[in-house]
């Protein structure tokens, strides 16, 4: 039979996520995720590709909005739920899914598409590059400890959380200050998400069956003078041996506005009762946390793969955010999936701003789009890739300008999965 490739209808949903389910080995969601992704799922932005009755394939994408240097949220097109059936790999389903998605990312004037990898080495073939990492810090609070800083201007021996207190709330009636928090932290740090409707249910979600002997979802909220300033989302998973009570505390996510509160929360977290090590699951690599203990060692940070990132409209892309110093460089760009961004492009800009436009100057530096996309949010140096070969210095000192042009005060990195 031919193999049909088109938009989703709800009809089909059912159909369509079973065989995403599949692709991912055949366990079914729950009831409750199976309805919080049904209400997110964007119909015109989703396809499938269908094999007579079966559904051979599924992709689609969602609207969002993500910050990037400079602080300005750049719409970016979501793409998730990519999966295909184990009968129908190797047949060009998932190639013909992603130039789909991508030429209607390009009709919408959408200058970036990113997506979360269940396999890293996927999707580079499709043009996108490692933009954010993360870190997975499993730490040992029986053997670690918080050095929080003395406030200055506090003569006696306060300490710079003194002004904050911690109030536990429940998940669901804290949702609006966590919100609130979590807005104003947004353009500070590229790679976040401004978040759509609805999605301020996707952190709150607690499936019984996913909590792997953890407790229900917990949240506490730092406050100062009237005003929440931060917050975090955690559970306790219990354990005892023979000398005792050894449980962890499972960090779902924590922000804060001040230094104060941030470390509020985590000498907070710190001192549960019944517990001696923490697993946070997703921090940026330059997580305060980790100026905070006294042994980073017993932290046992892990890096991993995080957002990858590719640049529909190379013009638009670039000149939608701004550098750490002055660039004028031309950049020879190579892009066979999305062969409209080939080509020469101009790239002038600063703090303030910038702008991208083709020329026919002769070529500074040599590099494809999937450079470009792990290079994007100032998390990886194109001088780094260079060292990989896979960026070439076609004039002295462009790498260097631009490496450090392009280059963000702190690392990118998104806040939750999509």
């Amino acid at each position: 039979m031919t193999m049909d490739l088109r938009v989703l209808r709800q009809a089909d949903w059912d159909q369509w996520y079973g065989t995403l389910e599949l692709a991912f080995g055949g366990v079914p969601e729950t009831p409750e995720e199976r309805t919080l992704w049904r209400e997110l799922t964007r119909f015109d932005r989703s396809i499938g590709v269908w094999d007579g009755p079966d559904v051979a394939g599924s992709a689609g994408s969602f609207a969002f909005r993500m910050a990037v240097p400079g602080g300005s949220l750049v719409p970016a097109a979501g793409v998730t739920m990519v999966g295909v059936r184990p009968t129908h790999r190797r047949r060009g389903v998932l190639t013909s899914m992603m130039r789909h998605l991508l030429e209607g990312v390009r009709d919408r004037g959408e200058p970036l598409a990113v997506l979360t990898a269940s396999e890293p080495g996927i999707y580079g073939r499709f043009g996108y590059g490692i933009a954010t990492h993360r870190i997975h810090a499993r730490v040992d609070t029986s053997r670690v400890r918080l050095v929080i800083p003395e406030d200055p201007s506090v003569t006696d021996t306060s300490y710079a959380t003194d002004g904050v207190r911690i109030r536990l709330s429940a998940p669901e009636d804290a949702r609006a200050a966590c919100e609130e928090v979590y807005a104003r932290r947004v353009t500070t740090r590229p790679g976040m998400l401004a978040r759509q409707p609805g999605w301020d249910a996707v952190p709150l979600l607690d499936p019984v069956d996913k909590r792997d002997g953890a407790s229900p979802l917990n949240c506490v909220l730092a406050e100062a003078d009237g005003e929440t300033v931060g917050y975090a989302r955690y559970a306790i998973r219990p354990s005892w041996d023979r000398h005792g009570p050894r449980g962890t505390v499972v960090l779902r996510d924590l922000e804060a506005l001040t230094p104060a509160a941030r470390a509020a929360l985590w000498r907070y977290l710190f001192g549960l009762d019944l517990t001696s090590g923490i697993d946070a699951f997703s921090l940026p690599v330059d997580d305060p946390l980790l100026q905070l203990v006294d042994d980073i060692r017993r932290c046992d940070v892990q890096v991993a793969d995080q957002l990858h990132l590719r640049l529909v409209d190379v013009g638009d892309a670039l000149a939608a955010r701004t550098y750490a110093a002055p660039v004028d460089v031309v950049l020879d760009v190579t892009d066979a999936f999305c062969p409209w961004n080939t080509g020469r492009w101009r790239l002038t800009g600063d703090a303030k701003g910038a702008t991208c436009a083709r020329t026919r100057d002769a070529a500074d530096l040599a590099l494809s789009a999937r450079e470009l996309g792990a290079a994007y949010l100032g998390g990886t140096s194109l001088a780094a890739l260079a060292g990989a070969g896979r960026v070439r210095e076609l004039r002295e000192g462009a790498l260097a300008e631009a490496s450090v042009a392009f280059m963000s005060a702190v690392a990118p990195w998104l806040p939750h999965g999509f």
